[in-house]
């Protein structure tokens, strides 16, 4: 990997150099609890002024930082009049000098980061590392892009209009997948879903000219978003039932994960995944189109495919000490991923099936009811007993019925004796929730007890 000098950063995005220009930053950081060694530390002035943290950058073995004030220090500094507009052109520049033969965007309410996973081991591409999949997040992962990529693939998030607009001009795409249009962030879009559907719908505007995207045939905001006169330059990929690209002969593997056939205008391809549930199906067979319609060799997607593993937080299957399984999906929570997850934990062998579920969060006025009719769903669909926690853990508990417990907070769900420890020992577990609630907390509690 031949990365950028500070003298080469200088030259893309402008700024005065103090100290030794020559100094090769090995990734960037705007975070000292987790820098590295060799880091290019980025002060950013947000709730609090990344400045006033230069010096533990420096002591924690920072190489280099980006600021935009000269600061009393011995590590080379690179000063600019904005340090976010600064980082951010470092990224969209990289990109741009390094650019792979075809950049991938995944946007979507719910599995982006899962489908990012899946489609770049389907194409053998890059990704970005974890989620780093904002306006900060993605141009501090592309600053260091490796050189001579065929492919990269790029997760894209959002939480109000205008976020993925601006992500597809620090990163012109090729190509695109939207998972779902969903309820998330809501409370942010005064249309509704239709707000949300015009701001995913960001990343099929960004499309090159002739660019293709693919989505589920039976999102009906995604049909619509390729119905909006934004978005008619790119090619709309539509996948499943009446389309050439589809699945079917869907086999659960219980926590070995999901067989199925991906149906191709080619014919039928084999998969097996080693993530368990439906939905990683879906995800699976939208970003298996969309790289066999741009020419990959089905075999390979296939194995690609097939490589990926469960993340702590997302999917990840643990077998409790004391009996019983438990279902990480702790990373963060929507109505749509939370009932997907349940319909994965029913499938899988043991005991009785409960949830421990944190609230949702940006929901907004119409919070209430749709934790009361997601708690409504996941009785219907045959969970046996709900433990909420969170503001609105009593509208869960309304929606669900007799069974549920509703809990203020983490600490009353831990200590309560009608709490965690009164979940049946040989229990399959789904715990899930907003990051607000942290519910890898409970997931913690349950490995030390």
């Amino acid at each position: 990997m031949s990365l950028w000098s500070l003298f080469q950063v200088a030259s893309q995005v402008g700024g005065e150099i103090l100290g030794d220009g020559s100094v090769v930053p090995s990734s960037l950081s705007m975070d000292t609890r987790t820098l590295q060694p060799g880091a290019c530390f980025v002060a950013l002035r947000a709730d609090r002024d990344g400045h006033d943290f230069a010096a533990q950058a420096f002591e924690k073995g920072a190489g280099a930082l980006l600021v935009d004030h000269p600061l009393d220090s011995d590590c080379p500094q690179l000063v600019v009049p904005d340090t976010l507009a600064a980082l951010q052109r470092w990224g969209q520049t990289r990109l741009a000098a390094m650019r792979p033969t075809t950049v991938f965007g995944v946007t979507g309410s719910v599995g982006k980061t899962s489908t990012k996973e899946l489609l770049a081991a389907a194409v053998g591409g890059w990704r970005t590392p974890g989620n780093r999949n904002n306006t900060l997040g993605l141009p501090e992962a592309l600053a260091t892009l490796p050189v001579g990529l065929g492919s990269a693939v790029l997760e894209m998030g959002m939480s109000t209009p205008g976020e993925i607009r601006r992500l597809t001009e620090i990163a012109p795409l090729d190509a695109g997948l939207i998972t779902l249009v969903g309820t998330a962030h809501i409370e942010n879009f005064p249309l509704g879903q239709q707000g949300v559907a015009e701001a995913k719908g960001e990343l099929v505007a960004g499309l090159h000219q002739g660019g293709v995207w693919a989505h589920l045939a039976a999102d009906r905001w995604c049909c619509w978003i390729a119905d909006q006169p934004w978005a008619r330059h790119a090619e709309a990929l539509p996948v499943g039932d009446g389309q050439p690209f589809g699945w079917e002969g869907v086999e659960s593997l219980g926590a070995a994960g999901e067989a199925f056939l991906l149906r191709t205008p080619q014919g039928a391809v084999p998969i097996r995944l080693q993530l368990p549930g439906e939905h990683q199906v879906r995800n699976a067979a939208l970003a298996g189109a969309l790289a066999i319609h741009l020419g990959f060799d089905p075999d390979q997607v296939a194995r690609g495919l097939g490589t990926v593993t469960p993340e702590a937080g997302r999917g990840q299957l643990l077998v409790l000490a004391g009996g019983g399984t438990l279902l990480d999906e702790t990373y963060n929570a929507s109505s749509d991923s939370i009932l997907a997850c349940a319909r994965t934990l029913l499938q899988l062998p043991g005991g009785e099936a409960v949830a421990v579920l944190g609230s949702m969060r940006e929901l907004g006025p119409q919070a209430p009811r749709i934790h009361r009719e997601t708690g409504a769903a996941l009785k219907l669909l045959g969970v046996s007993r709900l433990w909420a926690y969170g503001d609105f853990a009593p509208h869960y508990a309304e929606g669900f019925g007799l069974r549920a417990m509703a809990f203020p907070d983490f600490e009353a769900l831990r200590d309560d004796a009608a709490g965690l420890s009164a979940i049946p020992r040989e229990a399959r577990i789904l715990v899930k929730g907003s990051r607000h609630w942290r519910a890898e907390r409970v997931v913690e509690w349950f490995l030390s007890h």
